[in-house]
């Protein structure tokens, strides 16, 4: 390994970042251990902690796929400065489509809590509305993955074909849950 290992890509997949080697061997285990640390810890503090339980398994699976993912963003940048080169953003968008199907799995599953999901002052406030929102969202996500997945054939724009999608899928639900909350106070008055 080079004393200063390359850590960052742009969106051409050409090096535009370094970092010393103690560095680029263990920042990336630093960052699963802190992460792992957190996704134990959310359920226990969660004051809505009951309601994680209700979709436990999907959590699991998601802390599973997150260790998972960042492994292999650890071993890519290992082969990287071992001189094994490919193209890095054909080898990140599938993982990065496998990683946001999931989260469209575990957003349509989520229940009412402060920590996972969609939190918006307005499915926190309502449960119809956090349950509209998910299954929404959850869908949109899915639908982000597949053209995702596309990026895999234009490698010289899969950066948009990643997050354009993911951004929308974000965003959408966000304005979603106000006016389904709107709605909902309307048909209430």
């Amino acid at each position: 390994m080079p004393e200063k290992v390359a850590s960052h890509w742009n969106t051409e997949g050409e090096v535009d970042g370094y970092m010393p080697k103690f560095w680029g061997l263990f920042l990336m285990p630093i960052i699963s251990a802190v992460l792992l640390f957190l996704f134990i810890i959310i359920p226990k503090i969660d004051p809505l902690k009951h309601n994680i339980e209700k979709f436990r398994k999907y959590f699991d699976g998601f802390i599973v796929l997150m260790m998972v993912f960042l492994f292999y963003l650890y071993i890519l940048t290992i082969l990287w400065n071992m001189e094994i080169r490919f193209v890095f953003t054909q080898f990140l968008v599938p993982i990065f489509s496998i990683l946001f199907y999931y989260c469209g799995i575990l957003i349509q599953n989520a229940k009412r809590n402060w920590f996972i999901g969609i939190r918006t002052p307005w499915t926190l406030s309502n449960e119809e509305v956090w349950n509209k929102t998910h299954k929404i969202g959850g869908k949109l996500f899915k639908i982000a993955a597949i053209i995702t997945l596309i990026g895999v054939f234009f490698p010289k724009y899969a950066f948009f074909f990643c997050i354009i999608p993911v951004i929308l899928a974000s965003l959408f639900p966000i304005f979603y849950s106000y006016f389904e909350y709107q709605k909902l106070s309307k048909n209430i008055k």
